[in-house]
């Protein structure tokens, strides 16, 4: 274990307050920040995916933010290998690394060793993907990975056509489902000296921390950025697709008011904050923050950077 590079890893469902605490830890432990949300990655895409400012980081350098536009492809694998390579960098300079967010299999990609690269993209495999969805819809393409691969059916929601198109992708080339390759961490050796913690609040506590954070986001101007969005992407791919954006478009488009796309913006994102809990709850490697205990971000931060310390100078 002497020889594993240390990563402490911060997660728990949107609006739990991981960016703040975070950051205060970083600050104490001369860390730097690596995102793991996979919205934060796109440009322009600041109010909707509650981007910290560069007020609010603190001077604590962040990665993984702001690296494509949002007609830019972006993938788990990309995102694999390009914290990864963080990590050393970030250690070589004598910091703490932190990956921090709440995309599951983001973090998952990073901390266990998953083999995305064994496949690769076949891109007639994925027009006659393409065409079979225009037809079957994104119910019918989950249902159709639920017959083949049920693991990876059960984590990913209907909607989120382009990793369940992926996963299908990936079966019809090697006969294999993808969570064959994504299980290789049972064989393999720990690939750091993980610090797990996650945070977590009474359950209507933190659907009103939603609620809340949707109307300031509303008030910062959330409708208006998807517009600018819409005007200077014309194609509405993965990324305006996101939470946070599908609903406001909808909105916009006449599909529903505007009254009722935050509606369903504010259900949405407390039907996603209950699958984050479930996706982390089944690691035990987490050690779980009870935010009501502590009386601000601060004293969390206090409490969890003496347990980090504490048990890095035991080794």
């Amino acid at each position: 274990m002497k020889s594993l590079k240390p990563l402490v890893v911060i997660v728990g469902p949107t609006a739990a307050g991981k960016t703040e605490v975070a950051i205060e830890l970083a600050r104490r432990l001369r860390g730097e920040v690596i995102s793991a949300d996979s919205m934060l990655v796109y440009r322009g895409m600041d109010i909707g995916t509650a981007k910290p400012t560069l007020e609010e980081m603190q001077g604590i350098p962040h990665h993984m933010i702001d690296i494509v536009n949002p007609d830019e492809e972006f993938s788990v694998a990309m995102f694999q290998k390009g914290a990864e390579q963080l990590i050393e960098t970030i250690t070589e300079r004598g910091h703490l690394p932190f990956l921090v967010g709440g995309t599951g299999l983001y973090v998952r990609s990073v901390i266990d060793h998953y083999d995305f690269a064994m496949v690769p993209r076949d891109d007639r495999l994925r027009q006659q993907l393409a065409e079979e969805a225009a037809k079957l819809g994104s119910l019918g393409m989950h249902q159709k990975l639920a017959e083949l691969d049920a693991a990876a059916a059960a984590r990913l929601h209907p909607n989120d056509t382009r990793r369940v198109m992926r996963s299908l992708e990936v079966y019809y080339q090697t006969g294999k489902s993808i969570t064959a390759y994504q299980n290789n961490a049972k064989i393999h050796r720990p690939k750091y000296r993980l610090f797990m913690f996650g945070l977590t609040m009474d359950r209507q506590l933190l659907y009103r921390r939603i609620e809340q954070r949707v109307d300031l986001m509303l008030d910062q101007g959330l409708v208006q950025e998807v517009r600018v969005l819409l005007e200077k992407y014309r194609t509405l791919g993965t990324a305006l697709q996101g939470l946070g954006y599908k609903e406001i478009i909808a909105g916009l488009q006449g599909e529903c008011t505007l009254e009722e796309a935050v509606e369903t913006l504010k259900r949405n994102t407390r039907r996603f904050a209950k699958r984050q809990l479930t996706w982390f709850r089944a690691d035990p490697r987490i050690r779980w923050i009870e935010l009501e205990e502590f009386t601000d971000r601060s004293e969390i931060a206090k409490e969890i950077a003496k347990k980090i310390a504490g048990e890095l100078v035991t080794v």
